[in-house]
């Protein structure tokens, strides 16, 4: 296999990935590009190979971001995606449910197993309770700071039910795909905001501003508003 087939990039070629078992999806470049700017402190829960992580810093370069992840495979896998990219992310062995930590962050970051199967080989999270993590998530947001979510549209409802006991400002974004009905929602809002929620108009999943152009949601939104 050659280089170019072991490596492949993200976001118009800012992010380079080293292709394995698991390969980050859109998901987690929309993520990253719905996240706000300028964040100090940031923890990515289920890091796995470090796609979110690794286009957050193409967007927010000075963040010091932790990861943390069960699995060992996937922690070695996000290292060496880290090291390629030349970015330096600290990794937490350890399970976000059970992690005893005090430390909170500007940003809490998550693309959860909001799906349902068989455990991956990889032993990565699955079948995890949604309500739970959310929770866990929040927990370690500092005050006022944000948490941000990617998950499927059926669990939305679970997901703003647990952020709505803490935050405000809660802010939601639908994307769609070809049969024109939301696939996946990111959410997000700020611990111990009362602001009103919002909900933007949907934008299609294979938005190319984003995925190629590398756009933040900020971006998109504020040229949406001129028009």
């Amino acid at each position: 296999m050659s280089i170019k087939q072991e490596i492949f990039t993200l976001i118009g070629g800012r992010v380079k990935m080293r292709r394995g078992h698991y390969n980050p999806t859109s998901d987690a470049v929309w993520l990253a590009a719905f996240a706000p700017c300028g964040i100090k402190t940031v923890l990515d829960v289920g890091v796995g190979t470090g796609g979110v992580s690794l286009c957050l810093c193409a967007h927010n370069p000075d963040a010091k971001i932790t990861g943390i992840d069960m699995s060992d495979e996937m922690l070695g896998a996000c290292r060496d995606n880290a090291e390629l990219n030349g970015v330096n992310i600290e990794l937490v062995n350890a399970d976000i449910n059970t992690w005893r930590t005090d430390a909170t962050f500007d940003l809490v970051i998550t693309n959860p197993p909001y799906f349902n199967g068989t455990p991956a080989k990889h032993n990565a999270h699955h079948n995890a309770d949604l309500t739970a993590w959310v929770a866990r998530c929040v927990a370690r947001v500092r005050p006022m700071g944000t948490f941000c979510i990617i998950t499927d549209a059926a669990t939305v409802g679970t997901v703003i039910a647990e952020m709505a006991k803490k935050l405000g400002d809660i802010t939601i974004l639908p994307l769609f795909g070809a049969r024109d009905m939301a696939e996946r929602v990111l959410i997000s809002g700020r611990l111990g905001s009362r602001g009103i929620s919002v909900v933007h108009r949907g934008l299609p999943m294979n938005y190319e501003p984003v995925l190629r152009d590398g756009l933040t949601i900020a971006d998109i939104l504020s040229k949406l508003s001129q028009k």
